[in-house]
């Protein structure tokens, strides 16, 4: 789903338009996966890795708020992903350092026994306070 099309499944106000502050607050959960594995890999396979790092970053932080509105069951069926791509495992790296460092919650994931360091997954957050990490990937084709 694109960015775009996300924004398109929220509620429309009075108007008839988006109401800028609900997409900036949409709890939003970005997934990570690098485009060289994408080529390499069976598309099965890197789909699960960001299987992977999504279950795990919401579960190692299901008390978080955030999480647990975005797993409510009254929003489970509209929760907004956002599936972006670097080129390789040194931008992987590079984009959990910078996640880090902004203390910006995620999960890399690392696939065993290899230890590759596969994809990324944030834990729901706003998408006002995440998306700014995020605006120089493009989106995962």
């Amino acid at each position: 789903m694109s960015e775009s099309a996300e924004t398109n499944s929220l509620p429309p106000s009075d108007d008839g338009g988006v109401k800028a502050e609900e997409t900036a607050n949409v709890l939003i959960q970005y997934v990570v996966l690098r485009r060289d594995l994408i080529d390499s890999w069976p598309l099965g396979s890197v789909v699960t890795q960001g299987c992977h790092a999504s279950v795990s970053a919401i579960w190692l932080n299901k008390d978080d708020t955030h999480t647990s509105d975005y797993c409510n069951p009254h929003n489970i069926d509209s929760m907004h992903k956002v599936t972006l791509e670097v080129k390789g495992e040194t931008q992987m790296v590079n984009l959990s350092e910078k996640l880090k460092a902004n203390s910006i919650i995620h999960k890399l994931w690392i696939e065993q026994p290899e230890n590759i360091p596969t994809c990324l997954a944030t834990k729901p957050y706003p998408k006002s306070v995440v998306s700014p990490f995020f605006k120089k990937l493009k989106l995962c084709k």
